[in-house]
């Protein structure tokens, strides 16, 4: 059966996706992320609720809100997938399924951010989709104790997504200079390509390595943060776990 991705503001199509969010992030299945109220609100306001299925079976959710009046943009504060569900490209159709919405109602900006260590998110966000990094945000949200953060700090990555021209950031790594590299260790900063790595899988690294995953958040924060602080634009990320910026001419 084919995935259907809709709107919902339904109180128990909103307990659901709730439910779904706690169940992906929560140690506690039981304990609410956002909460069933929130979502209520969001959705009678005119905001993005929407959730995926297969059938009745609930595969995954995004939720977000628009900007400051005047920016046409729309905010995705969270979306998530069932690890049930995860290789059946559900994270695709739901922002694709955003993306309509949002051009129907007015937005051509779509901003959200990520975890810049998680690799596949890297690579999903830029590299498929097309968003473009705006700022790096050191622990942005705090200390989040969750199952998928952790209690690792909380930087990240704003992105904003081109609606109108989605045009995916596929640099290659040829005749780039390491400025971070896959064992964490800084490199040259002085050239017009560089690399930054990022480990293969951060999130299994803060279960094993607490403290190695924790180096390579400062390692990465260093690197990209001065990067982007004198001019350089992240311009892709390649498959093996490598953020590639260009330097502006």
């Amino acid at each position: 059966m084919s995935v259907e991705v809709r709107t919902v503001s339904e109180l128990d199509e909103l307990a659901a996706v709730d439910r779904l969010f706690g169940a992906i992030w929560q140690q506690d299945a039981g304990t609410p992320l956002l909460s069933t109220e929130l979502l209520r609100a969001l959705a009678k306001s005119g905001n993005y609720v929407a959730a995926a299925y297969d059938g009745a079976a609930l595969l995954g959710a995004c939720v977000g809100f628009f900007g400051a009046p005047g920016t046409r943009e729309l905010h995705s504060h969270i979306a998530g997938v069932a690890p049930e569900a995860m290789g059946r490209s559900i994270g695709y159709a739901l922002k694709q399924h955003q993306r309509s919405w949002a051009l129907e109602n007015g937005a051509t900006t779509i901003s959200w951010t990520f975890d810049p260590l998680v690799a596949r998110n890297a690579y999903f966000n830029l590299a498929k989709l097309g968003a473009v990094v705006e700022e790096y945000l050191p622990n942005f949200y705090g200390a989040m104790h969750d199952r998928i953060n952790g209690d690792d700090v909380s930087d990240r990555l704003l992105v904003r997504w081109d609606l109108t021209r989605p045009t995916p950031l596929r640099d290659d790594t040829s005749g780039a200079v390491v400025a971070l590299d896959r064992t964490g260790v800084p490199g040259s900063l002085d050239a017009g390509k560089l690399l930054v790595a990022v480990p293969p899988d951060v999130e299994r690294l803060r279960r094993r390595e607490p403290g190695e995953a924790r180096r390579w958040r400062f390692a990465v924060r260093a690197t990209l943060s001065a990067l982007l602080a004198t001019g350089a634009r992240v311009t892709g990320f390649d498959r093996t776990g490598w953020y590639v910026l260009r330097r502006p001419s």
